[in-house]
């Protein structure tokens, strides 16, 4: 059974969409863009116009919707965290792919991205002389087959 947490959230512009969940069972609340802005450096960022409160032990994260494969654009750091002490507007920084002319890219008032707010568990790390072993034991980069 899902258990909703109360969590607090500013609109930090009269055209701000609240957001919330599309359909039952979905992890991620769609985040509405209100506006867009080029960078010196060709990216697009986009504001949402809200900023909320992240409970402590948790963390807000901030994907691309899969509808972006429709679009001709990266989210610039692929997932965006949201520590529980920023207080700032929600915003997503998306990159043009240079190569294409006429780029689609997102307007203002589409669906730029979704929200999932987890908890997260306190690490302190204990610094050793060996690590245990396993079976995958150092293999990485598609050591495990295709």
């Amino acid at each position: 059974m899902l258990v909703y947490r109360n969590v607090n959230i500013k609109r930090l512009h009269p055209d701000a969409v609240i957001p919330s969940y599309a359909k039952a069972g979905d992890a991620g609340m769609d985040l509405t863009a209100i506006s867009r802005e080029k960078d010196a450096n060709g990216n697009i960022t986009y504001g949402t116009g809200l900023a909320i409160e992240i409970p402590e032990g948790y963390v807000g994260l901030i994907f691309p919707r899969s509808s972006n494969s429709k679009k001709d654009m990266y989210l610039t750091n692929h997932v965006g965290v949201i520590d529980s002490g920023y207080r700032g507007e929600i915003m997503f920084k998306f990159r043009p792919i240079p190569s294409l002319v006429g780029a689609t890219i997102y307007e203002v008032g589409e669906r730029v991205g979704q929200l999932l707010i987890l908890p997260y568990p306190g690490i302190q790390f204990v610094e050793v002389d060996e690590l245990s072993d396993t079976e995958r034991g150092e293999g990485g980069f598609g050591s495990t087959g295709n």
